[in-house]
């Protein structure tokens, strides 16, 4: 999917400008596996004209990193098509002063990427669920030309998860946001009001003790409640 040439229909702000982008000043790539993470990175950024390529896999992100430099880029380490790391690996070889995070949906970083100079900021999944904090962080790291790690990366050890039973609404709703979905999408796959869906929306944030759409979609993937 490339999702650039509709960055201006973007609406909301997913993130709550977790990303600082008022830090950045060229260029930023975003790679991201599926249709919700790659539009809640995009919506984090106010001034979306900085964003120079949104896409789902590394072909494509690295056919645009290849006509003009880049400041930043963003990308899971699942694609669509291709590996993070590996987009990450090739467009620091293309442009060295490139900076980079990584978020870790698989929440490792693999044996042949563990020491990697050019690796600068990873943070696992399981870091970012429950905590915007880990990601801002990361992303001042670079900024500053430094290197990060999240804490379960430092550590070794992953953050206890605890999984709620969800009601069938709550699945239902669950499953369109994990499609990318908005809460006037839900209302009309549902049937019902505008409001009524950012109600359940709510709900279900409640339910499952996160702080927004994005980290309850990683929260049912790694609950096994949903997949993207």
């Amino acid at each position: 999917m490339d999702l650039t040439p509709y960055l201006n229909s973007l609406e909301g702000t997913t993130l709550d400008q977790v990303l600082l982008s008022e830090a950045i000043r060229g260029r930023v790539g975003i790679a991201m596996k599926g249709r919700l993470l790659l539009r809640a990175v995009c919506e984090s950024f106010q001034d979306r004209t900085r964003i120079g390529c949104a896409v789902t896999d590394q072909a494509t992100c690295l056919s645009y990193l290849a006509k003009e430099p880049y400041e930043l880029l963003i990308a899971t380490d699942y694609l669509e098509e291709g590996n993070g790391f590996e987009l990450v690996r090739l467009a620091r070889e293309a442009q060295p002063s490139l900076k980079v995070v990584v978020l870790a949906l698989g929440d490792v970083i693999p044996a042949q990427y563990a020491d990697a100079d050019w690796l600068e900021a990873v943070v696992a999944e399981a870091d970012f669920i429950g905590d915007q904090r880990p990601l801002q962080a990361a992303m001042m790291a670079v900024m500053g030309h430094h290197a990060y790690r999240s804490p379960s990366l430092r550590s070794g050890t992953l953050p206890y998860l605890s999984c709620p039973r969800l009601t069938k609404r709550e699945y239902e709703v669950l499953d369109l946001l994990a499609s990318g979905l908005t809460d006037r999408d839900i209302a009309e796959k549902l049937v019902v009001s505008e409001e009524t869906a950012k109600t359940y929306t709510k709900r279900l944030l409640k339910t499952l003790d996160v702080n927004n759409r994005l980290q309850a979609v990683l929260k049912g993937m790694r609950c096994g409640m949903v997949q993207i």
